[in-house]
């Protein structure tokens, strides 16, 4: 990880946890395996799990906590389906439709951080092509722009860019 992304994934962790996470009682931590989101209980805040050292899965992560609504925030990782490497091609295209949206509001972060966006297909066992690629980013663009110009961002994903723009 370069110094700079190291240093906007600390600022991003501490700014997080001491400011939304604390109102919303929820925790942006480091994981060594999976990224996880596991809810809130009694005894502590929901766990917005991301990979160790990888800016880009906290903002991704980030981006499924601002788009679940209150009762997926009471499910473990949202109550989503999740199929690991080797999807068939129906599987990769059905994981391609529900991460439209948290894609492209990772997109929006991204961009609020002076950073380019890349599509993640997370299918490392059974690869898209390029031009699968090129198509799935175009439809996240898509997405995005609707999310931007119809649609309107979600209210924790407003405040989340505002803090972003803060930290850069």
């Amino acid at each position: 990880m370069k110094s700079n992304e190291a240093q906007l994934l600390k600022k991003l962790v501490y700014e997080f946890n001491d400011g939304l996470g604390r109102y919303y009682r929820a925790r942006l931590v480091a994981r060594d395996d999976e990224p996880l989101y596991e809810p809130e209980t009694p005894e502590h805040a929901a766990q917005i799990g991301y990979m160790r050292h990888n800016l880009n899965s906290a903002l991704h992560e980030l981006a499924h906590w601002c788009i679940a609504g209150w009762r997926r925030r009471q499910l473990v990782d949202y109550g989503y389906w999740y199929v690991p490497d080797g999807r068939t091609a129906a599987q990769q295209a059905e994981f391609e439709r529900v991460e439209l949206r948290p894609q492209a509001l990772e997109w929006c972060f991204q961009e609020a951080l002076g950073r380019a966006f890349e599509p993640s297909v997370d299918n490392l066992s059974n690869p898209v092509s390029p031009d699968e690629r090129l198509r799935f980013k175009a439809r996240i663009q898509k997405e995005k722009e609707r999310m931007l110009n119809e649609r309107g961002l979600p209210y924790r994903a407003k405040l989340l860019l505002a803090m972003l723009k803060s930290i850069v």
